[in-house]
Parts: C-alpha cells; structure tokens; sequence
C-alpha cells in the first residue's frame, strides 16, 4: 500500500519465487533473496545495478535451487551454454 506521497507503507511485502512463481509468504524461513551485481569491462560491481532472484524454501528444499539459478541467468544473459533443457 502506498500513502499521498507515493512510498510504500506496507510492513510485509510479498515476494514471488523467480523458479516456480510460488508467493514467498513470512513463515517460509528457507527462503532466500540472492543479488547479482552488474559490472563493468573491468570486472568491477557497478552501485545500485544488479538482478535479484528469490527463491522458495519448497524449491531449496528439492535440491533444485542451483538449476534454477543456472536457468534463469541464462535466461538473463549471465550465463551461457551452462543450463539446457536436453541436457544430462
């Protein structure tokens, strides 16, 4: 919720788990939020430019989280040729 002036007003704000789409509520405890910096041609971390995925403690706790990040940094342009769909 948002008050006259536009800021955020809310004590707990959902987030969305980026691997399954699954809300993330305040009990999940397994949870975890991973932030990947941006850099430059000099391999140094570029302030306030990153990618953040979340992921829920269901997805941890299956052993697919390092999957799923491969995947969606894929997706993303961080990564290639790591993560396929044929692959075994």
């Amino acid at each position: 919720m948002e008050n006259d002036q536009g800021h955020v007003v809310d004590l707990y704000v959902p987030r969305k788990c980026a691997a399954t789409n699954r809300l993330i509520t305040c009990k999940d405890h397994a949870s975890v939020q991973l932030n990947f910096a941006a850099v430059d041609e000099e391999g140094k971390a570029i302030p306030g430019q990153y990618i953040t995925y979340a992921l829920c403690g269901a997805v941890r706790g299956i052993g697919e989280s390092d999957d799923s990040i491969n995947r969606l940094a894929t997706k993303d342009g961080l990564l290639k040729d790591v993560w396929s769909a044929t692959q075994k």
